[in-house]
């Protein structure tokens, strides 16, 4: 029997989502988050790199096997504005209250959930949340205005890495496979999702 099936194709990406996680006296990521989930709907582009590499296994004279590793996914995301405080937490920087901001040359940048929706033609959703990432570099460029308006946009490059002892790096819900019942965008990206029973509880929380 042949199945023939018609995916569909991607539309545009939708809204960003931000969760720091909670700092701890040894800088390490332990998978517990901060409350507040910041969402900005400033992305124009976003391109994910596996990095990786792939080893093929020879015996008796033949190809045995193929063992492939992944060190984390490169994750390139232009925005057209992004906010300063957020931008200045996740490089390490310090921010005073008094509203000064110090850039160091060594600093320790904080571990945070990286989330992105992807708007499918028709419809449908792909939401996606990298539970353990790290700011690597952004860019900062200005231009002289003209007469005619034009775009200067930023590229941020943010690291995932895995985070649990399977290596598992991205948690993700593709509406193409199946949409469980009740779930939205707002209740998915309420919070970090690293697990089926993390999934279970915002679709039916407990009283």
């Amino acid at each position: 029997m042949i199945n023939k099936k018609k995916p569909p194709i991607k539309e545009t990406v939708g809204a960003q989502y931000i969760c720091f996680a909670t700092a701890n006296e040894s800088k390490t990521y332990d998978g517990t988050y901060e409350e507040e989930v910041e969402r900005t709907d400033v992305v124009k582009n976003v391109s994910v790199t596996e990095n990786g590499e792939s080893t093929v296994v020879r015996a008796s004279g033949a190809d045995y096997d193929n063992v492939s590793s992944s060190s984390g996914h490169d994750i390139q995301v232009e925005v057209v504005a992004f906010p300063a405080e957020t931008l200045a937490k996740m490089r390490g920087e310090i921010i005073d209250v008094g509203g000064l901001i110090v850039t160091t040359t060594t600093p320790v940048r904080p571990f945070f959930a990286y989330g992105k929706v992807v708007k499918m033609k028709g419809g449908g959703l792909r939401f996606e949340w990298y539970p353990k990432c790290q700011l690597v570099e952004n860019t900062d460029e200005v231009a002289t205005s003209e007469e005619s308006f034009s775009e200067q946009n930023d590229t941020l490059t943010i690291r995932a890495f895995a985070f649990n002892e399977k290596n598992e790096i991205k948690t993700s819900i593709n509406a193409d496979y199946k949409m469980p019942e009740g779930l939205t965008e707002e209740k998915f990206f309420s919070k970090p999702i690293l697990s089926v029973s993390d999934l279970a509880a915002i679709i039916s929380p407990g009283p």
